[in-house]
């Protein structure tokens, strides 16, 4: 492949139509196009490995449709965050959109994406983004004096449990889109941008 035939392609190893994919993950990820108007190129990017797209979705919706602990915008904040830090333009794109849905703040993403230790948050996000950070640059220096500062600021056990998890889950998926070369699809970046992030739904999976 050229390097021109590369910065058009979706995915260095190409894509599984939604009509390819065995039914179960047919009807799923059908549910998800109909939501958000198309599919998602991760899950066209991992369709070609459908068990590893069904795990990818269910340990994705445990974790990002869970009630409990952090709120749908923070799950998505943390996202935006690990992925801006490890330049992943893919994920940084997609849930960008999501936040700015779910955030009904237009400017919150970009700020986070472009630098997400200086970007001004109030104090808990910063709690947040700062403990996902910490896990997702430095894990090997990642200790009980991160969660400390975490408990201080008032973030329970629960909802370090979904800082860290999401952050891990994400590490995974930026490493997928580098290695794939995965595209946004084109339809993220208006998302969210108009009237204060109204988007007429509550953003697309995953």
């Amino acid at each position: 492949m050229t390097t021109e035939e590369e910065m058009v392609a979706e995915s260095r190893f190409g894509m599984t139509e939604l009509d390819e994919l065995p039914e179960d993950l047919r009807e799923r990820v059908g549910v998800i196009a109909r939501k958000s108007g198309f599919v998602p190129n991760i899950c066209r990017a991992l369709g070609h490995r459908p068990a590893e797209l069904r795990a990818f979705l269910d340990y994705h919706d445990a974790l990002m449709e869970r009630q409990e602990g952090l709120t749908k915008a923070e799950r998505e904040l943390v996202v935006v965050a690990t992925s801006g830090a490890n330049h992943c333009p893919y994920c940084v794109v997609a849930h960008g959109a999501i936040l700015r849905i779910r955030s009904k703040d237009p400017h919150l993403a970009d700020r986070v994406a472009v630098n997400p230790w200086r970007a001004e948050l109030d104090e808990r996000r910063r709690a947040i983004v700062d403990l996902a950070l910490s896990l997702a640059r430095r894990p090997e220096l990642f200790g009980e004096a991160d969660v400390a500062r975490a408990r201080d600021a008032g973030l329970t056990d629960d909802e370090i449990w979904d800082v860290g998890a999401i952050t891990a889950l994400f590490a995974a998926s930026n490493r997928l889109a580098h290695l794939a070369g995965l595209r946004p699809n084109p339809e993220f970046y208006l998302m969210g941008r108009d009237r204060g992030g109204e988007g007429g739904h509550d953003g697309p999976r995953p």
